[in-house]
């Protein structure tokens, strides 16, 4: 059949596509169910907590009270403070993988999910609370916040452990359907590109959330910590009712019980025939060792593509330890600026705005115009990237870094010298004479490398990882992230003036570096991986999966 015998069957759109009209045709989202949306919601509103409170945590740890220049509590210095949130990075993203076994293995996504925003909730009212002025008086401060990075870790761990495989289990699994678009071209729906597009969406509702770090690093500043601390704790309690009263129109896989042992043999098996998978198959099992194994074929290349994302989220330990710079190191650096009337950690706002702005061009622009000329961007290309954005980011910072050691009155020491004492204006000190400004390219390299990295690693992870596998494997890429911030804390003591243009630097080479291996190594997964998904799309969409309540496809409409 050619491409024009189809164009002419006009009365037959909307219909099941051709293996033809596959390969033809642009490809184009589905529609997204609501119910995938209110979730990006709720996800999007644990971000806004997280972002409106721990922004102002770099401060709230470092300076002491009572400068009216640099707001503090703690007073534990700049290396003290860089360590901790570190640590609290490390413990936040280590969680995601036992939880993430826990939703898949017993309580499911949406349990899970429910008990990681009740321990966010009760973190963030323990921070308020810890965080009032009587409270800082009679030294609460430092234990009430070490009970909150415990809860919240927790939290967001969980969180992050089944939010985006939770998202993506609301989209129907169907055959691709030709019909006429809004423009009046025929194109194929495609269940990759709907995930795409939700999850880039859920994540654009993360940066405006994130946003919440404006309104609260003013209010920092200008009142105090703890009500920095309340607007985006009361705000995460309003978010959560929602998901409450509809969560019987959620599509909830039931847990198909721990099948983390039975991975387990098949990759020691894998490992005791020199690291090849196909002696774990269940043929291959009965005809060379006359054993019948509890799996099937289809498990074994699971758990192969499993492993294959397994390995690239290794790839992204130093992409995080760059980017974990923007909570810390970046924000410091600030401080060493003219802040010409806003306050070092506002600045920071500027990275989730360019993610607003820039999200919808990417994905509404970008992607379609490469789609229309058969460009292919597919998620490991989008991958290497993101990374030559992110060592760019990186590199402008140690110039910028470099510049701010080259102006009076402190220069490689800022803040710190006696000229930078400004006698009556209390513990004021002045900074180096650059404007806080000229770190806007900074989080514009590394909003386009964050839209275009962490997006396409959840799209990748969740297409790869094994039906019953996939929470516990997208939150190994927490790991990942966990691993950075071991890294980043270990990297604490060189966090100060004047070696912070060598950290830059270093951190910029080895991400550039990072680059041209990542590519090197899994550019031809963009191809395999899309052709398998494929070839097992008609299977997957002629059975339907277990849910609470019915099949996924039927409920997924609701």
């Amino acid at each position: 059949m050619e491409k024009k015998d189809v164009i002419e069957s006009e009365d037959s759109f909307p219909r099941e596509a051709t293996k033809e009209e596959i390969e033809n045709l642009t490809h184009e989202p589905d529609d997204i169910p609501i119910i995938a949306w209110l979730l990006t919601f709720t996800g999007a509103a644990s971000y806004l907590a997280r972002f409106g409170c721990t922004v102002a945590w770099q401060n709230y740890l470092q300076n002491p009270r009572g400068n009216p220049h640099l707001p503090g509590a703690l007073g534990l210095g700049q290396a003290t403070a860089t360590i901790i949130q570190n640590v609290f990075l490390f413990f936040q993203y280590l969680t995601p993988l036992p939880l993430g076994l826990i939703s898949d293995a017993w309580l499911g996504r949406y349990r899970v999910m429910m008990i990681s925003l009740a321990f966010l909730v009760v973190g963030y009212i323990l921070l308020f609370v810890t965080s009032l002025p009587a409270a800082l008086d009679h030294g609460a401060g430092l234990g009430g916040f070490i009970g909150t990075i415990f809860l919240i870790g927790l939290g967001h761990g969980g969180m992050s452990a089944v939010m985006y495989a939770f998202i993506g289990d609301q989209i129907p699994e169907r055959k691709p359907i030709v019909k006429r678009n809004k423009s009046g071209e025929l194109v194929v729906t495609d269940r990759k590109l709907s995930i795409q597009y939700v999850f880039n969406g859920y994540y654009w509702m993360a940066n405006i959330a994130s946003i919440s770090s404006i309104p609260t690093t003013f209010m920092e500043k200008y009142i105090d910590f703890w009500a920095a601390y309340l607007l985006p704790t009361a705000l995460l309690v309003v978010a959560v009712i929602p998901v409450i009263l509809w969560n019987k129109k959620l599509v909830k896989p039931v847990p198909q019980g721990n099948i983390l042992p039975q991975a387990s043999q098949v990759v020691l098996i894998a490992c005791r025939s020199r690291f090849k998978l196909t002696a774990a198959d269940p043929n291959y099992q009965k005809e060379h060792h006359d054993r019948t194994v509890p799996w099937t074929a289809s498990f074994v290349r699971e758990i192969s593509r499993g492993l294959r994302a397994c390995r690239v989220m290794i790839c992204f330990v130093i992409f995080f330890l760059c980017y974990n710079q923007t909570t810390n190191n970046i924000i410091s650096q600030a401080g060493q600026m003219e802040q010409q009337g806003i306050s070092n950690d506002t600045i920071q706002a500027l990275n989730p705005i360019f993610c607003i702005i820039l999200g919808p061009v990417i994905q509404s622009l970008l992607f379609p115009f490469l789609r229309r000329r058969k460009i292919a961007f597919g998620p490991i290309r989008r991958m290497t990237v993101a990374f030559v954005f992110i060592a760019a980011g990186i590199a402008y910072a140690a110039g910028l870094q470099q510049l701010v050691y080259s102006k009076g009155p402190c220069f490689n020491h800022p803040l710190e010298c006696p000229a930078a004492n400004m006698g009556d204006e209390g513990n004021q000190a002045r900074p180096n004479e650059v404007s806080i400004w000229l770190q806007t390219p900074l989080h514009f390299l590394l909003a386009i490398g964050e839209i275009l990295g962490v997006v396409s690693l959840n799209e990748f992870t969740y297409a790869e990882a094994p039906t019953n596998m996939k929470a516990v494997v997208l939150a190994f890429q927490q790991v990942a992230v966990a691993v950075a911030a071991a890294l980043g804390a270990a990297l604490g003591p060189v966090s100060k003036d004047p070696d912070l243009v060598i950290l830059y630097a270093s951190l910029a080479g080895t991400m550039a570096l990072s680059a041209v291996l990542f590519w090197a190594v899994f550019r031809r997964y963009d191809t395999t991986s899309e052709k398998i998904q494929d070839e097992n799309s008609t299977d997957t969409n002629q059975s339907g999966s277990d849910v609470e309540g019915g099949k996924v496809s039927d409920k997924a409409h609701d």
